[in-house]
């Protein structure tokens, strides 16, 4: 393999891998899980013993003991993501290792703003103004490391520019499903010549052209209304679009990785390829580690006083709110279910949270509902939650990793999705997949869901065999599957370094 240079090694066969995600925690999260797995030695050592074990490639055996060996990664991350979120950043024992990234200061942008749960209205915007500005710095880093690999995400495409004269390879890292990618952000998109801002709503209700014609999303959802469908194709401040961010990225970059697999989202897999060109380098589903350490006490005893598979976990991620009317359907939903319940209620930055879980509570829920139910905001250790013996049904916003975080845990799955990407996944795993229940709101082109369709959803995923969920679970724990796509994503990039 290509040297690493002088700052990782120089005189072995390294391979030095930069990341480079968006400021987003549901952004992160990817790069972080792929960076870790790619350091593992742990993880490493049960992927050779497979491939090994198994004789089926030696050669694929060798490559990965040599990558493991001898190869780094570094994150770049702002000063204020990594304080915050050190907990994820580290693990011991691991090669992996986080630099910090100054943002330089854009009117508008909240002093200290390095993460999209630091801002809200037109914050994401203007952090992507900052990113922008940040290119002076992250070429003299990129100078300092010289990476034989940067990966990297849709707002930063001059990086592709930034690396090419220290002749490291870039590739585009997408963070979303292969289906939701593959439906807004392919050529196909402006086949014509048109910019993107004439797209109108009506257009993007329909699939690019050449998208799969067996997919039950060859037309959008009918929840996903007219500024959804249409924010990738808007520019703002005079910025390039997020389209033409994610194109102008792909097509600077020697390839495309996907966190997916061919059993999962083959078809969409296709499509990208045929449409950008590029090679697409599958790094699995890129299930996340069990969590370290023992769920805390006020957790713990509160879970406990339930029977096994009693309790419904509600949990919509750090970045997915509800407005005030769908929240209070949610909660009146797990009531009506009769079943002990523990919801997870967060609010967009600046909001008083206290006056927000009051303002969506229902007169006289509190006391319907003592001792068997629990609203809270704020973070929550989430994968010891899931995994706790008494939780058995887990509603949530349809997040890929938060999807695959509950299938892992053994846990019914209900989806709730609220935006974007969200309903994508939602079909992807419930309607091709066979994975959840999706709450029901087919019916309404609001998007608008009823507490009696929470409740018949619970039920229904409780009610039911889940044969869907048990075989992917199946899947997602499956080590030797598992370490087949660390070997196979490993030999992939070795490629892409020696082309």
């Amino acid at each position: 393999m290509a040297g690493g240079g002088e700052g990782v090694g120089a005189g072995r066969d390294v391979v030095h891998v930069v990341m480079f995600p968006f400021l987003a925690f549901g952004n992160i999260s990817p790069f972080v899980q792929l960076a870790r797995r790619l350091v593992s030695g742990e993880a490493a050592g049960s992927a050779s013993r497979s491939a090994a074990e198994e004789k089926t490639d030696d050669q694929n055996y060798q490559e990965a003991q040599e990558f493991y060996e001898e190869h780094s990664a570094t994150d770049l991350g702002t000063i204020t993501t990594i304080q915050r979120f050190g907990f994820f950043f580290r693990k011991p024992g691991s090669f992996q290792r986080v630099l910090p990234q100054s943002l330089p200061q854009v009117p508008g942008l909240p002093a200290g703003a390095a993460i999209i749960a630091d801002i809200s209205g037109d914050g994401a915007e203007l952090l992507k103004l900052a990113l922008d500005g940040a290119r002076p710095e992250v070429r003299a880093l990129l100078a300092e490391l010289r990476p034989n690999v940067v990966l990297l995400e849709f707002a930063t495409s001059w990086v592709c520019d930034v690396a090419a004269p220290l002749g490291a390879k870039v590739l585009y890292f997408s963070v979303f499903s292969a289906v939701s990618f593959a439906y807004f952000t392919v050529p196909a998109r402006l086949a014509g010549g048109q910019p993107p801002s004439a797209l109108t709503a009506r257009n993007l209700m329909v699939a690019p052209a050449g998208y799969p014609a067996a997919s039950p999303l060859t037309s959008a959802p009918p929840q996903l209304q007219g500024p959804a469908l249409v924010y990738p194709y808007t520019s703002f401040h005079g910025m390039p679009c997020v389209y033409d961010r994610v194109v102008a990225s792909v097509e600077g970059s020697a390839g495309i990785v996907l966190k997916t697999c061919r059993e999962m989202e083959g078809p969409y897999i296709d499509y990208i390829s045929s449409q950008f060109g590029k090679p697409v380098l599958l790094a699995g589903p890129v299930v996340p580690e069990p969590p370290q350490g023992e769920l805390e006490e006020r957790w713990a005893s509160w879970l406990s006083s339930f029977p096994d598979g009693a309790v419904v976990f509600a949990s919509f991620g750090s970045e997915t709110f509800l407005p005030t009317a769908a929240a209070t359907e949610l909660l009146l939903g797990l009531e009506a279910t009769g079943r002990p319940f523990l919801v997870v209620l967060n609010f967009p930055k600046g909001a008083d949270a206290a006056a927000e879980l009051e303002a969506c509570t229902p007169p006289g829920f509190e006391g319907r509902v003592r001792g068997r139910g629990l609203v809270r905001t704020g973070w929550v250790p989430q994968q010891h939650i899931l995994r706790h013996r008494s939780v058995g049904c887990f509603v949530n916003h349809a997040g890929f990793s938060s999807v695959v975080e509950g299938l892992v845990a053994g846990c019914r799955l209900v989806l709730l999705p609220m935006k974007g990407d969200q309903y994508f996944n939602t079909a992807l795993f419930a309607r091709e997949l066979g994975v959840g229940v999706e709450v029901e709101v087919a019916q309404r082109d609001d998007g608008w869901f009823g507490r009696g369709d929470v409740a018949d959803a619970v039920a229904a995923a409780v009610a039911t065999g889940g044969d869907g969920d048990a075989n992917w679970r199946d899947f997602f724990t499956n080590e030797a599957v598992q370490n087949k796509f660390q070997v196979d994503f490993i030999r992939e990039l070795k490629k892409v370094v020696r082309a």
